[in-house]
C-alpha cells in the first residue's frame, strides 16, 4: 500500500479547489489583474494593524479566552446594535480562526455523519466540501437563472428535505451569484426550518455589500429569540483582513459551551493580538467599510456595463456581494476558457465549474478593486469576447 493510499477515504475525497487551480496557474504574472478570489486590493488599514501591533508589543501572546476576548465580543454586540438594530449579549458571540472555521464548526455543531445538509447553488465550493469532510451529505438546490437574474424557488428547497436533513445552509448575499434574499424569502426559509425542525446556518458575510439599501435583509430581521440559527461571518471582506484569519459565530447562548468545546479542540482560540485588531475594526471601521462598498458599487457598474454592452454576456448587476457571475455566449467549458482568458488577457477569473450545480457555464469576477483597474479589465475582457 502506498503512503497516499493509506490515508483516510474522507481526506482523500477532499476536492482540489477550482479557484485555487487558476490562481496557482497564473499567480505572479506581469500585468495580471486578479479578479479570481474574493478579496479587495487594499491592505488592512493602519488603524487596525496598529492596534494588533500594540497588543503584540505589550506581550499579549499567551493563551486567551476560547470564546474570544471580552472586549471583542462586546464590540460585536455594539456592531450588531448599530447595523441590525439588534440587542445581542456578548454571550451570543464566539470568535473563530476565520469565517471558514466558523462554517466548519457550525456544520459540526448541528449535524452528524450520515446526515444531509441542503444548500443553494451555485455556491462557494467550501460549503459542500466542509460538509463532506464532516461525513455529511450536501444536497444542492439550484437557484434558477432567468433573463440574467438568479431566483429562489422555495418549493425546490422543501422537495429536497428528507428525514435525514438536519440543516439548511443559506448564503445571502450570495457568493458567487450576488443573489440576495428578500425578507419574504427569509421568512419562507425560516418557516420551512421550523416546520421540519431544522437548523439554519446563515452565511451573511456580504450583508453590508448591498446596492439596494444600507444592508441586505437578514434572518435577524425575521427571527424570534433563540431560533435554531447559527450565523457565520468573517472580518475578511469588510475590513480588508483576509490574511488575518478571524471570524465569528452568532448563536443562542444556550449552546455556548458546545461551541467553546469545538473551538478548544480545533484551534484552542484566536491569538489575542489579532483579536485586538478586530476590536478596532468593529468600533472604528464603519467609514472604511462604507468606502469599500462605494468602491465596489462603482466597479460593479463599470464591469457589468462594459460586458453587457458586448451583447454576448448574460448577467445583471448583482444586488449584493462583490462578484459578477458571467455567462458568455458560446462558452461550453468555463475552466478551459478561464485558462485561455488569463493567458490572452492577463485577467484572472474563477471558473464556474468550481461553484457546483448550475454554475458550470459561468465565470466569476470579483470587482472589489480600484475602478480604474476594473475598467482596464473590462476592456480586455470585452476585446476577448468580441474575438470569440
Amino acid at each position: 500500500m502506498t503512503i497516499l493510499a493509506s490515508l483516510s477515504p474522507r481526506s482523500l475525497s477532499a476536492p482540489e479547489s477550482g479557484i485555487v487551480e487558476l490562481v496557482n496557474y497564473a499567480r505572479g504574472r506581469d500585468g495580471l489583474i486578479p479578479l479570481w478570489v474574493g478579496e479587495g486590493d487594499l491592505p488592512t488599514p493602519d488603524f487596525i494593524s496598529k492596534a494588533a501591533q500594540e497588543s503584540l508589543s505589550a506581550g499579549e501572546t499567551f493563551y486567551t479566552w476560547q470564546r474570544g476576548i471580552p472586549a471583542l465580543r462586546e464590540a460585536l454586540s455594539r456592531y450588531y446594535q448599530r447595523h441590525f438594530a439588534k440587542t445581542l449579549s456578548p454571550d451570543n458571540f464566539y470568535v473563530t480562526g476565520s469565517g471558514m472555521q466558523a462554517i466548519k464548526l457550525a456544520i459540526e455543531a448541528v449535524t452528524s455523519p450520515g446526515d444531509d445538509m441542503v444548500f443553494l447553488t451555485p455556491a462557494w465550493p467550501n460549503f459542500a466540501a466542509s460538509a463532506e469532510l464532516s461525513g455529511v451529505r450536501p444536497i444542492a438546490v439550484p437557484l434558477s437563472f432567468e433573463d440574467g437574474k438568479w431566483q429562489l424557488d422555495i418549493g425546490k428547497i422543501e422537495a429536497a428535505i428528507t428525514e435525514k436533513t438536519r440543516a439548511l445552509f443559506v448564503n445571502t448575499p450570495s457568493n458567487p451569484t450576488g443573489w440576495t434574499a428578500t425578507h419574504d424569502d427569509l421568512k419562507a426559509i425560516l418557516a420551512l426550518a421550523r416546520k421540519h425542525g431544522l437548523w439554519i446556518i446563515a452565511d451573511e458575510i456580504y450583508g453590508l455589500y448591498s446596492y439596494t439599501g444600507d444592508r441586505a435583509p437578514s434572518f435577524l430581521d425575521v427571527m424570534e429569540e433563540d431560533e435554531r440559527i447559527l450565523f457565520v461571518n468573517s472580518f475578511s471582506k469588510n475590513w480588508s483582513m483576509t490574511g488575518w484569519r478571524a471570524g465569528w459565530i452568532v448563536a443562542p447562548a444556550a449552546i455556548g459551551q458546545v461551541l467553546e468545546n469545538l473551538i478548544q479542540y480545533s484551534t484552542s482560540g484566536v491569538a489575542q493580538f489579532i483579536q485586538a485588531g478586530a476590536v478596532v475594526a468593529l468600533d472604528q471601521g464603519d467609514a472604511f467599510v462604507a468606502e469599500n462598498v462605494a468602491k465596489a458599487a462603482r466597479s460593479r457598474d463599470l464591469l457589468c456595463d462594459a460586458l453587457i454592452a458586448t451583447n454576448r454576456v448574460q448577467t445583471l448587476k448583482p444586488d449584493g456581494a462583490i462578484y459578477a457571475f458571467l455567462k458568455i455566449d458560446g462558452v461550453t467549458d468555463a475552466r478551459r476558457t478561464a485558462l485561455d482568458i488569463v493567458d490572452k488577457t492577463g485577467v484572472g477569473l474563477a471558473p464556474g465549474t468550481a461553484f457546483g450545480e448550475g454554475g458550470s457555464l459561468f465565470m466569476r469576477a470579483c470587482f472589489l478593486r480600484d475602478p480604474k483597474q476594473i475598467a482596464i479589465a473590462a476592456e480586455r475582457l470585452a476585446g476577448y469576447i468580441a474575438a470569440l
